[in-house]
C-alpha cells in the first residue's frame, strides 16, 4: 500500500549534498565530539593495558612490612638479597643462577642534559639478574649500564617531559650532583617499566646514600608454591618483610586507579551527551528548514513513519561518516601517544574495544539526534506545513 511505502535510500543520501555547508558543519562537529570520545577511551584502555602487562604470574615481590602498595617507600635490609634465595627451594634456576633481583626503586628529581629545570623520574637500581626476573624488558639500543651510566625506558622521555632526542644514547642526566651517561634504551612490552630509568644498584645506593633495598623480586618455578615465600617473610620477624604476587600488586593498583577510570568514563559520557545536544540543535535547524518539503511528502502519500525513517537514515549516514573519519584520526594521531601519570607514563590505546565503543557512540549520536526534531515537525498539520515559509 502507498501509505506504508518507504522513501528510497538514495533520497537520504542526496539530501546530504543538497545542503553541503550545513552537512559539512554537522560532520565537523560530530567528528570533533567522537575524536574526544576516542581520546577518553584511549586513556582508559591504555592505563588498563599498562597495568595488566606489568605483572608476571610467577614473580613474587618481597618488600617492607606495612608499606601497602608504596614500593618506592619500602626499605628492607641489604642482606635480604642473600637470605631470600638461599632459604627458598622454589626459585627458578638457570645454569646455577637463581632468578632473584634485589632492587632499589624510588622517585628522583633529576636534570636532563643542559636543562636547568628539574624533572621527576622513576629510578630503579638493579643487577644483571633483573633481566632474568623482568622478562618483559629487552634492550633495544646500546648496552647494559656500567659504572656511572643509566639505561632509559622507551617512555622515560614522556615521564620526564622532554624530547626523545634528549634521552638518546650518549646523552646525560644529572642526579644528586652526579652526571650519568645514558648507555642504552630498553622496551618492556607496554608495562610500567617502560617509563623507568635503570642503573647499577651499587651506583644508586652510593648516590642516594642508602645501603638498603626497596624490594627483592624472585621468579618461582611453575611447580613452586608462593606460600614458601610468604612463610619465609613471616618467620623472619627481624627483617619485617611481606610478600605479594606481582600480578596481585598491579591488580591492587588497578583498584586504586578505579576512581580515575570512572572519571574518564564520566568525561566520555559528558562529551557524548554534549554531542547529542549539539546534534539535536543541528537537526532541529535542518528539519525545521524542510517543513514544506516534509509536508509535501505526506501529501503525495508517504507516511510519517516513512519520513521519520528517512530522516534517521540521513542523520545516521552523516554520523557514521564522521565516526569513521574520527576513528582514522584517532588511530593516526591518538593511538600510541605517551602521557605522564603518577605511576610513570603509558600510551593511549585505540584497540578493538575502544573502536567498537567509539563507533557505537557515533551511531547513537546520529540516531538519537534525529528523532526528537523529526517527531516535532511531523506532528504539525499538513496544511500548516504547506503554508510554512
Amino acid at each position: 500500500m502507498l501509505l506504508f511505502r518507504r522513501l528510497p535510500w538514495e533520497f537520504a543520501v542526496r539530501n546530504l549534498f543538497r545542503r553541503p555547508l550545513r552537512s559539512a558543519l554537522t560532520f565537523a562537529g560530530l567528528a570533533t565530539v567522537i575524536v574526544l570520545v576516542f581520546v577518553s577511551l584511549g586513556f582508559i584502555r591504555g592505563l588498563e593495558k599498562s597495568l595488566a602487562r606489568s605483572g608476571d604470574p610467577r614473580v613474587a615481590i618481597v618488600f617492607s612490612l606495612g608499606m601497602g602498595d608504596n614500593l618506592e617507600y619500602s626499605s628492607i635490609p641489604m642482606r635480604t638479597a642473600d637470605l631470600l634465595p638461599a632459604s627458598l627451594d622454589g626459585i627458578q634456576r638457570r645454569f646455577g643462577k637463581k632468578y632473584s633481583s634485589p632492587e632499589l626503586y624510588l622517585a628522583a628529581v633529576l636534570s636532563v642534559g643542559d636543562r636547568v629545570e628539574p624533572s621527576t623520574g622513576l629510578m630503579r637500581g638493579v643487577t644483571p639478574a633483573a633481566l632474568l626476573v623482568r622478562r618483559q624488558v629487552q634492550i633495544t639500543e646500546g648496552q647494559w649500564p656500567g659504572p656511572g651510566e643509566v639505561m632509559v625506558g622507551r617512555l622515560a622521555a614522556a615521564k620526564l617531559n622532554v624530547a626523545q632526542e634528549e634521552v638518546a644514547v650518549g646523552q646525560t642526566i644529572r642526579l644528586e650532583d652526579r652526571t650519568w651517561r645514558i648507555s642504552g634504551r630498553f622496551a618492556a612490552d607496554g608495562s610500567a617499566f617502560d617509563s623507568e630509568i635503570w642503573c647499577r644498584l651499587d651506583d644508586l645506593q652510593q648516590a642516594m646514600k642508602r645501603q638498603d633495598l626497596s624490594v627483592v623480586a624472585v621468579t618461582l618455578r611453575p611447580d613452586a608454591n608462593f606460600a614458601e615465600v610468604d612463610l619465609f617473610c613471616k618467620e623472619r620477624l627481624d627483617l619485617e618483610l611481606q610478600m605479594i604476587r606481582e600480578t596481585d600488586y598491579y591488580a591492587r593498583l588497578q583498584d586504586d586507579y578505579g576512581p580515575v577510570r570512572w572519571l574518564a568514563w564520566l568525561v566520555t559520557l559528558l562529551v557524548a551527551a554534549a554531542g547529542v545536544f549539539a546534534g539535536l540543535n543541528t537537526m532541529y535547524g535542518a528539519v525545521v528548514g524542510r517543513v514544506r518539503e516534509l509536508a509535501t511528502l505526506q501529501t503525495i502519500g508517504f507516511s510519517r513513519r516513512a519520513i521519520l525513517v528517512s530522516l534517521a537514515q540521513e542523520s545516521v549516514i552523516l554520523a557514521m561518516a564522521a565516526s569513521l573519519f574520527a576513528a582514522a584520526v584517532a588511530l593516526v594521531a591518538v593511538n600510541g601517544m605517551a602521557v605522564r601519570f603518577t605511576m610513570g607514563a603509558f600510551e593511549l590505546r585505540i584497540d578493538s574495544v575502544a573502536m567498537l565503543i567509539g563507533l557505537s557512540v557515533g551511531f547513537l549520536l546520529g540516531l538519537i539526534g534525529s528523532i526528537p526534531p523529526a517527531i516535532r515537525v511531523l506532528r504539525m498539520p499538513v496544511v500548516d506545513g504547506l503554508n510554512a515559509v
